[in-house]
């Protein structure tokens, strides 16, 4: 992903699906674009693979933790 959306949310009410999907939904109606890749710092992630719908969760360090860099995988690699 080269371009994306940085968002941020620290409601300790929502689980990360829930954080990411509401992101995603931002996004949809900011971009008119269903994201499909979201980066999370890696203390935000408990299980491997996580998924909210379509929207691959992976982590990256340089992502601050309650932060999510969000948009749409290119050439199906999920690298920043």
């Amino acid at each position: 992903m080269d371009i994306g959306m940085l968002w941020f949310d620290n409601d300790p009410k929502l689980d990360l699906p829930g954080k990411v999907a509401k992101a995603a939904a931002y996004y949809q109606q900011k971009y008119g674009e269903e994201p499909t890749l979201c980066f999370v710092h890696p203390s935000m992630l408990v299980e491997p693979k996580v998924k909210a719908g379509v929207v691959a969760v992976c982590t990256n360090s340089t992502v601050q933790p309650n932060h999510f860099w969000i948009g749409v995988q290119q050439n199906n690699n999920p690298s920043p």
